[in-house]
């Protein structure tokens, strides 16, 4: 997925060319022909968690496009003015209606076809009831046999879950930097 390309300055409202800047960059950015403003374009960062409750993980069948009707780990795209963490800790609220509490930075996977980063957090709940938000049709717990494997939405879904319980059945849980081609 190619963002569409910056056609005009976001400071002055100029038209840009595509151009090495002055500064000695060395890709072409958008230059603005006016006030000669470089306009980056940079990924997006998606960020979530891995929900459990003792031997079971939190999935969140999802109610909007891309892949509606598919299980997911409550996630999404960051918003400004927030941490990874602390947009992770909202969209978990917003999607599934979880009660938790938030660990520590479990997977990084870079999906650089479509210009993203996921960052995913474990998160260990502290009740099993959920209140889902519109995005998401259902949130339900599942153990390791139970899941939808098939019925997953994104692969970065997946390696989180498979990491997960490869991890658990170690009792150890490092940081997994992936690369997803």
């Amino acid at each position: 997925m190619l963002r569409t390309p910056i056609k005009f300055c976001k400071d002055c409202a100029a038209p840009v060319h595509y151009r090495l800047p002055d500064d000695g960059d060395t890709k072409l950015r958008a230059v603005c022909t006016q006030c000669h403003a470089v306009h980056y374009e940079n990924p997006l960062n998606v960020v979530g968690t891995l929900p459990y409750f003792g031997d079971k993980v939190l999935l969140c069948l999802r109610n909007i496009e891309p892949r509606r009707g598919k299980w997911t780990l409550p996630a999404g795209f960051m918003e400004l003015n927030e941490t990874t963490q602390q947009g992770a800790a909202r969209e978990t609220i917003e999607e599934a209606g979880a009660e938790f509490e938030i660990e520590a930075l479990y997977t990084v996977l870079s999906v650089a076809r479509v210009g993203q980063v996921h960052l995913f957090y474990r998160a260990r709940l502290t009740s099993d009831r959920f209140a889902p938000g519109t995005e998401t049709i259902e949130a339900r717990l599942f153990a390791e046999h139970e899941i939808p494997w098939d019925d997953i939405a994104f692969r970065t879904t997946r390696e989180t879950l498979q990491h997960f319980f490869i991890d658990r059945r170690k009792a150890f849980f490092p940081v997994h930097n992936i690369d997803i081609a």
